[in-house]
C-alpha cells in the first residue's frame, strides 16, 4: 500500500542528514531499558541503526514500503556486534507483534522526529497508544517527541514559502536547499505543509526542484498530558529539548517519558 512518505525515500537520508540531534537521547534510552526497543515510524532506519549499533536488539515499523527499501538495503553495513535490527511494514495504529492478550515484549517504545503528529486525529492517536500499552513488557515504557505550537505559525496566512535551512550531506557532498510553505485548520488542529525541496549543482545552480507534501496533527501540551492518562500511561517525564533540560515556557520541543500505569 502506498504512503505519503513513500515520496521521501530517496532522498530522505541526504536531506535530513543535519537532523542528529535526538539520536543520542534514543540510544541512552535503548541501553537504559536493557531489551528490545520497538521504534514506530522507523523510516529509514535514521534512528534504528544507531541504536542497533550500541548493542542493542530492535524493531522498526513503518507504514511506506519504500523507505523500509531503503533501510532493509542499509543492513548490510551493521558492524560486527551490533544488536538484531529489523523491519515491518504496518500502520502503528494496529500492527500486531504478540499474541492476542499475551504478554508484550518490548522494554522500550520509541516514536522519533514527531512521528505521532502524523497521526491525524484523536481516534488514531488513541488506537495508537493502547496499541503500543498492549506491545511493552513490564516495566517498560514510552519515548517520543513532538513540537511545541508556535502561535504565529497557527496565524500565518500560508501562502508565503520561507527559507528553513540548507543543507549539506556529509557523505555525498549533495546540496539542498529547504523552504517550508504551511497552512493551518486550527479547528482540527491540522497543518497542511509543503516543503520545497531544491537541489544545487556545483556553480549553485538549481539542478532540481521537488514539492512534498504532507499533514501533521499538532498537540499542546495539556492535551498531550490527558491524551496519556486517557490512554492509561503516567508520565514519567516531560523535557524541553534531548539534553533533558526541564520543559518551561521557553521550550519548542516536548520531549516525553511515560510509562502504563500499573
Amino acid at each position: 500500500m502506498a504512503s505519503t512518505y513513500d515520496q521521501w525515500a530517496d532522498i530522505y537520508d541526504s536531506v535530513y542528514s543535519y537532523v542528529r540531534d535526538d539520536i543520542p537521547f534514543y540510544v541512552d534510552e535503548a541501553k537504559r531499558a536493557g531489551g528490545t526497543v520497538l521504534e514506530l515510524g522507523s523510516g529509514t532506519g535514521r534512528v534504528s541503526f544507531p541504536i542497533a549499533e550500541a548493542g542493542v536488539d530492535i524493531v522498526g515499523v513503518d507504514f511506506s514500503p519504500r523507505m523500509l527499501d531503503v533501510a532493509r538495503g542499509k543492513l548490510s553495513g551493521l558492524s560486527d556486534g551490533s544488536g538484531s535490527l529489523s523491519f515491518i511494514e504496518a500502520d502503528m495504529q494496529d500492527f500486531s507483534l504478540v499474541e492476542e492478550n499475551g504478554p508484550g515484549k518490548f522494554d522500550l517504545a520509541i516514536i522519533p522526529f514527531r512521528g505521532f503528529l502524523s497521526l491525524l486525529s484523536v481516534a488514531d492517536q488513541i488506537r495508537t497508544l493502547v496499541n503500543i500499552k498492549r506491545h511493552l513488557a513490564p516495566g517498560g515504557w514510552l519515548a517520543f517527541n513532538i513540537f511545541v505550537p508556535d502561535i504565529n505559525m497557527l496565524a500565518s496566512e500560508g501562502d508565503i514559502a520561507y527559507h528553513f535551512r540548507d543543507v549539506t550531506d556529509p557523505v555525498s557532498g549533495t546540496r539542498w536547499v529547504l523552504w517550508h510553505q504551511s497552512k493551518c485548520d486550527n479547528y482540527n488542529q491540522i497543518i497542511n505543509a509543503r516543503t520545497i525541496v531544491e537541489e544545487l549543482d556545483d556553480q549553485g545552480a538549481v539542478a532540481r526542484k521537488l514539492y512534498r507534501d504532507f499533514q501533521l496533527r499538532y498537540a499542546h501540551i495539556w492535551e498531550m498530558h490527558h491524551l496519556l492518562g486517557l490512554c492509561g500511561y503516567e508520565m514519567v517525564d516531560l523535557f524541553g529539548d534531548f539534553e533533558r533540560t526541564p520543559f518551561d515556557e521557553d521550550s519548542s520541543e516536548m520531549v516525553w517519558i511515560a510509562k502504563p500505569r500499573e
